[in-house]
């Protein structure tokens, strides 16, 4: 089912007192499977972005991983340090990408494969085979749920082959990674601690009560599932333009359409540009996020039942190898299908 959340967000433009609700649509994946496709096409169609509630992916794994990502955040920057610098792989801090783009976060970021967590994992934890463990449980948790989402949107539109999204991400050779980040805590000047514990809904990145943590953009690869701590931060950006700020929930898991699954929809999906705003709070947030990629050969083109006869393809076909490396040559903000858009296309 679909529900809204029980308290709705509310929303405001920088200069008007223009306010209206909104409520994170919510799939609950032990419904009727035929349900739960058509409510998730629809909440990727009109927010690119939604909530999954009884997952499968157990609460032991998700707080163990939990557990480890904390332990290594909280050692010292010299020890840390050695896990770095990221590039693109490793530990990281401020700097986000090769293109001056900045947070007030550090992070992990890793590949999502057995070899390459086993190789690394001497690099984060003083138990490298534990870290392992724990990390393979995880993405195997998250990569099973990100599967069965794509399968669940291939029949909402009635795709007869249900795994044609899917075999993308499950192919050995896929290219998803895994990545940690970590907002430190941060308290504005001449605040109290009411107000620390309030859920400031309409503070921008420029506000002096807040602060970029993550400054905004769409994911590039195929679905983001995220899961954060108790702390907020995280912003979406609709289509009628406001930000709207997602309350955390520790328990569940959020989904983000990427552009890529956008090109493989023919636009029929929209990837949600979102980013993330250091608000005040005694607490550091922690996220953790799963990019769903394809194998860098493969190749990104909407399936023809995704059309009907009136309607031209808006991308041209391209592998995800090409389309990351223009990921790499841009800025955060940067809209990375433009480059890939026919040129019959406005």
């Amino acid at each position: 089912m679909v529900v809204a959340t029980p308290t709705p967000l509310l929303r405001r433009s920088n200069n008007k007192k223009k306010t209206a609700a909104f409520g994170v649509p919510i799939i609950d994946l032990s419904d009727d499977k035929s349900i739960a496709s058509e409510m998730i096409v629809k909440a990727c169609e009109d927010y690119g972005f939604f909530k999954v509630v009884n997952h499968g992916v157990p609460k032991k794994v998700i707080a163990r991983m939990e557990r480890e990502a904390a332990d290594f955040f909280s050692r010292p920057i010299s020890e840390k340090g050695r896990a770095g610098p990221a590039a693109p792989f490793g530990y990281g801090s401020k700097n986000i990408g090769f293109n001056g783009d900045k947070g007030d976060l550090e992070y992990i970021l890793l590949e999502a494969n057995p070899l390459s967590l086993s190789q690394r994992a001497k690099n984060f934890s003083n138990d490298p085979s534990t870290f392992s463990s724990v990390t393979n449980d995880y993405v195997s948790g998250v990569r099973k749920l990100s599967c069965d989402i794509l399968e669940l949107v291939a029949e909402g539109l009635w795709i007869e082959d249900n795994s044609i999204f899917s075999k993308l991400i499950s192919n050995s050779h896929n290219d998803s990674c895994f990545r940690v980040n970590h907002y430190p805590p941060f308290i504005a000047p001449n605040n109290d601690e009411d107000e620390l514990n309030n859920n400031h809904w309409d503070l921008s990145p420029n506000s002096s009560k807040s602060k970029v943590g993550f400054g905004e953009h769409t994911d590039p690869q195929i679905l983001t599932i995220l899961r954060s701590n108790d702390v907020s931060g995280l912003q979406i950006y609709t289509h009628d333009g406001f930000w709207i700020p997602v309350p955390p929930d520790p328990n569940e898991f959020f989904v983000f359409v990427g552009d890529s699954f956008q090109a493989l929809t023919n636009g029929r999906f929209t990837s949600v540009r979102h980013r993330v705003v250091s608000i005040n709070s005694w607490k550091s947030r922690m996220s953790m996020m799963y990019f769903a990629a394809p194998a860098l050969d493969a190749w990104i083109s909407a399936p023809p039942q995704i059309n009907n006869i009136s309607t031209s393809n808006i991308y041209r076909p391209f592998k995800w190898g090409d389309f990351k490396q223009i990921v790499y040559s841009l800025r955060l903000a940067d809209s990375r299908l433009d480059y890939f858009k026919n040129h019959t296309q406005s």
